[in-house]
């Protein structure tokens, strides 16, 4: 099965840059679509992006899209988020999860990872 290892968060100013990585030390992780999800202190976790099985399909959620960017490397296991132009309002947990396909429900994600901090000062 799946093991999702998030690294890649920390401390950094509005307008920086952060990279998120997001590696299976399971089974090959080109077996299924890859999301990342949120989770702000006192909020639910929330959608931020997936990408689909092949790498060729990728959806984002509407506060991220433009500045936040999904990418697979199945040969090396991983999926990146790369987040510019950051903003307070994007502090948060974030997590990785395996779905069946393009989804933005989180009831339909298995083998979250353990997550990484992203905080973003104003």
């Amino acid at each position: 099965q799946a093991h999702f290892v998030e690294s890649g968060g920390g401390l950094v100013q509005a307008g920086g840059s952060l990279k998120l990585s997001c590696v299976d030390s399971g089974r090959p992780s080109n077996n299924y679509a890859v999301g990342w999800f949120r989770q702000a202190p006192g909020k639910e976790r929330e959608f931020v992006a997936v990408i689909s099985q092949s790498g060729r399909s990728v959806m984002y959620a509407d506060p991220v899209k433009g500045r936040f960017t999904i990418s697979r490397d199945n040969a090396e296991n991983t999926v990146h988020l790369q987040m510019n132009s950051l903003k307070p309002e994007d502090t948060a947990v974030y997590y990785c999860a395996a779905g069946p396909t393009l989804n933005r429900d989180s009831a339909f994600y298995n083998y979250w990872g353990q997550g990484t901090q992203v905080t973003v000062s104003s």
